[in-house]
C-alpha cells in the first residue's frame, strides 16, 4: 500500500510537470513577434491555459490528499477555522482592537486573481497597499494588516498598517490591551529602545500628522514616508517626537548599536517602494545608475537617533552596499532574471527588504531582493559588504536570522510577495523556502533548504516569513511564521539537515478565495511564542515537551529574559549556570546516546543535590561543589574523543558544572 501511494505521488508530480510544460509552450508562443495580436491564436492559447491550469489545480488537490500530515484538510473559517498542532499549543488569542479592521469586511478583502506565470516574483506594491481610487470607502488589501512585533519588559508592541497597539503580558495567558495608536502609512514594523518606539512608514497615504485622510496630491509637504519615533514613557499616550523623511519610505528598519557610542543608536532604513519626486523631498530621484548617478535606488539610509534628543534624528549616510568591488558600479549585484532553464526569476538587487544586525559580532545579514549579503558593521555609519550569495530557487530575498554563535544564517524567500499560495503540493520545495548557510572565514557556504512540509491549499497565502531563535542551550532552533501555513519550529543544529520539531496551523480564512491572513511574525519571548495573525489578531503559544524537545530544554530556554527584543537586532544569548541548564545538555547527550544511562542518572542525582544546596539559605556546600568539580573534569576528558556536536555539548556541560561548583563555595 505504501508503494502504491508513492506511485500515485510520483505519477501526479510527473503529470503536473507535463501540464506545466503546456503553459510554458503558451508563454513561449505568445512571446513571439505579433503572436499576441493574432485573435485566433490568442483564443487557442487561452483555451489551453484554462484547461491546463484546471488540470494542475485538480491534480494538486489530489497530491495534497496523499499527505498524512494533520495540517491537510483543515476547515476554513475566520474565528472558527480548524486547527492542528504538534508539540505546541495555542494558549491565548486576542482579536484586533476596534478601529483596526474594516467593520464591513472584518476578515479582509479577497486578493485579486493572480495573473502571469507562477514563477513571477512579486512583492506587495504601492498599488496593493494604497486606497482604491474608485472605491474611497473601502480599504486596501493591507491597510489593516497586522505586521511585526517588538517587546520591552512585560509589554508587547504590535505593528499594523494602520498604526500600532500595546499589550501587557505579565500573564502571557491573558494579554491586556493598553492602548492603540491610529497612525496610517504601513508597513508599521516596530522596534523599541528604552522609551522610544520606532515605526516604519512607506505608503504614499502616510501623513506627518497621522491623519486618516491620506494625501491626494502627487507632491505634498504633508506626506510622510520614513521613520517615525514615538516617546512611549507613558504607554497609554504615546507621543510622536520625530519623523525622518526618506526617499523611498521605510518598509522595514534595523536598530544598530555602537559599543563606542552610548549616546546614539543607528537605524538602517530599508525602502522597497517607489522613489518620491525631488520636488517633495530634496535629493530624491530614481532610474538606473547609468541614466542617473544620483538615483535613490541601490542604497540604504543610516539614521542617527540621539537617545536624549530624539527630535534631532537625521540621516547621516546613504551607503551603496551593492557596489561592485572592482568596477565601483553601485549596481554591482544581481541584475534580475532567471538562472537558467527550470530556475526561478529573481528580482534585481536594487534594495534590501530586511537587514538583521548582530552588533556583538560586528556582522549584519541583508536579505536584498536578488542577493543575500553579509556586512561588516563595526562602523555602523559605514557598513561594508563582506560577501554575497545567490540562489536559483529564490524569487525575493526577504529576511535573515543568525544562530547564536554567528556561525550560521537563515535567509527566507518571499516568493509571491506573501499574498499568494506558494506551499501547494506541487510547488517546488526550494521555492518560497529558507536557505541555510554556514559562515566560514567571513564567507557564506550553502548547506540546505527548508520548506514547510505540509501542503497548503490554493486559498492559503503561504511562504517563508519572519521568525526568531528559540534559546535552547546547545542547539540551533528557529520558530517561523508561514502566513496561512501557520507556525513551524525547526532544529537546524545540523545546517545540512533541518528538521521540523513542532507546528501550529489553522485552516484557510475563506473556503473559496485567498484573503490575506496567517502569521506575519512568530517570535519567542520569555518562555512563550507570540504570533501576529494578519487578519485575526495576536496569538500566544507555548512549546510542549516531546521526544524532540525536553521539559528541561524548554525550561532552560525560558530562563532567557531580555529587557527588550527587536527581531532585526540580535543579541548574544548567555545562560546562567543553573541545574536546569545542565539538565538540558544532559538530555541532549542522552538523545544522542553519548552518555550511558547509568552515568546520566548519576549526574541527574548530583544535580538534584545541587538544586537542594542552592535552595538552602547558606547556598554553600563544599561536598557537592567537590563532586561537581570531579564530574566536570571527567566530562572535559570525555569531550576529546566525542564527535563535533557532542564534543561541544560535553565541554559546555563541564563548564556549567564547574560554574555551579563555584556558586556553592
Amino acid at each position: 500500500q505504501a508503494r502504491a501511494g508513492e506511485f500515485d505521488r510520483l505519477f501526479l508530480q510527473l503529470m503536473i510537470t507535463h501540464h506545466r510544460g503546456a503553459l510554458t509552450m503558451v508563454d513561449t508562443l505568445l512571446s513571439q513577434r505579433g503572436a499576441a495580436q493574432d485573435s485566433q491564436l490568442f483564443a487557442f492559447t487561452s483555451d489551453i491555459t484554462s484547461d491546463q491550469s484546471m488540470e494542475i489545480d485538480r491534480m494538486d488537490g489530489m497530491l495534497a490528499e496523499l499527505s498524512p500530515d494533520p495540517r491537510v484538510g483543515l476547515a476554513a473559517g475566520f474565528h472558527d477555522a480548524g486547527q492542528a498542532s504538534w508539540n505546541m499549543a495555542l494558549v491565548a488569542t486576542r482579536p484586533k482592537p476596534d478601529g483596526f479592521h474594516d467593520p464591513n469586511l472584518p476578515a479582509g478583502r479577497p486578493t485579486p486573481t493572480e495573473s502571469g506565470p507562477r514563477t513571477e516574483p512579486t512583492e506587495p506594491s504601492e498599488e496593493d497597499v494604497s486606497e482604491e481610487a474608485d472605491e474611497p470607502a473601502r480599504s486596501g488589501l493591507l491597510n489593516f494588516a497586522n505586521t511585526d512585533l517588538a517587546f520591552s519588559g512585560d509589554v508587547v508592541f504590535e505593528g499594523n498598517y494602520h498604526g500600532f497597539s500595546t499589550y501587557r503580558v505579565e500573564t502571557p495567558l491573558s494579554p491586556q490591551l493598553v492602548s492603540s495608536v491610529v497612525c496610517p502609512g504601513g508597513q508599521g514594523d516596530v522596534s523599541v529602545v528604552g522609551n522610544l518606539l520606532i515605526m516604519s512608514v512607506e505608503q504614499t497615504r502616510g501623513r506627518l500628522d497621522c491623519g486618516l485622510q491620506g494625501v491626494a496630491e502627487p507632491v505634498s509637504n504633508e506626506r510622510f514616508r520614513g521613520i517615525r519615533i514615538f516617546d512611549i514613557s507613558d504607554m497609554r499616550l504615546p507621543k510622536q517626537v520625530a519623523a525622518v523623511q526618506t526617499c523611498r519610505g521605510s518598509h522595514t528598519h534595523t536598530v544598530v548599536t555602537d559599543p563606542d557610542d552610548d549616546g546614539n543608536i543607528y537605524v538602517y532604513g530599508s525602502g522597497t517602494s517607489s522613489v518620491r519626486p525631488g520636488e517633495e523631498l530634496e535629493g530624491c530621484s530614481d532610474g538606473t545608475p547609468s541614466d542617473n548617478p544620483d538615483t535613490a535606488l541601490f542604497r540604504i539610509d543610516v539614521i542617527e537617533i540621539p537617545l536624549t534628543r530624539p527630535e534631532q534624528a537625521s540621516i547621516v549616510s546613504r551607503p551603496h552596499i551593492f557596489r561592485d568591488s572592482e568596477s565601483g558600479a553601485i549596481a554591482g549585484l544581481w541584475d534580475g532574471g532567471d538562472h537558467g532553464t527550470g530556475t526561478q526569476r529573481t528580482r534585481a538587487t536594487t534594495q534590501c527588504h530586511d537587514i538583521t544586525a548582530y552588533p556583538e559580532i560586528d556582522l549584519a545579514a541583508g536579505a536584498c531582493s536578488g542577493n543575500g549579503i553579509l556586512l561588516d558593521i563595526s562602523d555602523p555609519i559605514n557598513p561594508v559588504r563582506l560577501d554575497e550569495v545567490v540562489d536559483p530557487g529564490f524569487a525575493y530575498w526577504h529576511s535573515a536570522t543568525f544562530n547564536n554563535d554567528g556561525t550560521k544564517v537563515i535567509f527566507t524567500d518571499e516568493w509571491g510577495g506573501g499574498g499568494r499560495a506558494r506551499c501547494r503540493a506541487s510547488d517546488p520545495r526550494d521555492w518560497g523556502a529558507d536557505a541555510i548557510f554556514d559562515i566560514v572565514d567571513g564567507k557564506m557556504q550553502f548547506r540546505s533548504h527548508y520548506k514547510l512540509p505540509a501542503p497548503q491549499t490554493e486559498q492559503e497565502n503561504c511562504v517563508a516569513h519572519n521568525g526568531s531563535l528559540v534559546p535552547v542551550p546547545g542547539r540551533d532552533i528557529f520558530v517561523q511564521a508561514w502566513y496561512q501555513g501557520g507556525i513551524s519550529v525547526i532544529d537546524f543544529t545540523d545546517s545540512s539537515n533541518p528538521v521540523e520539531i513542532a507546528f501550529f496551523d489553522r485552516g484557510p480564512l475563506d473556503p473559496e478565495e485567498i484573503i490575506l491572513a496567517g502569521y506575519w511574525s512568530a517570535y519567542w519571548y520569555r518562555g512563550f511564542i507570540y504570533g501576529t495573525e494578519i487578519a485575526r489578531g495576536l496569538d500566544v503559544l507555548e512549546l510542549l515537551p516531546s521526544e524532540h524537545l525536553s521539559r528541561n530544554e524548554i525550561a532552560a530556554a525560558s530562563l532567557v529574559a531580555p529587557d527588550t527584543f527587536n527581531a532585526q537586532q540580535q543579541r548574544r544569548i548567555d545562560w546562567s549556570p543553573r541545574p536546569v541548564v545542565a539538565r538540558a545538555y544532559l538530555d541532549q547527550l542522552g538523545r544522542s546516546n553519548t552518555l550511558a544511562a547509568e552515568r546520566r542518572q548519576a549526574l541527574s542525582d548530583l544535580l538534584d543535590r545541587t538544586d537542594q544546596a542552592l535552595s538552602e539559605g547558606t547556598r554553600t556546600d563544599a561536598t557537592v561543589a567537590g563532586q561537581l568539580d570531579t564530574a566536570a573534569a571527567a566530562l572535559e576528558r570525555d569531550s576529546a574523543g566525542a564527535g563535533i556536536g557532542n564534543q561541544e555539548r560535553l565541554r559546555t556541560l563541564s563548564e556549567t558544572l564547574a560554574n555551579l561548583a563555584e556558586r556553592l563555595r
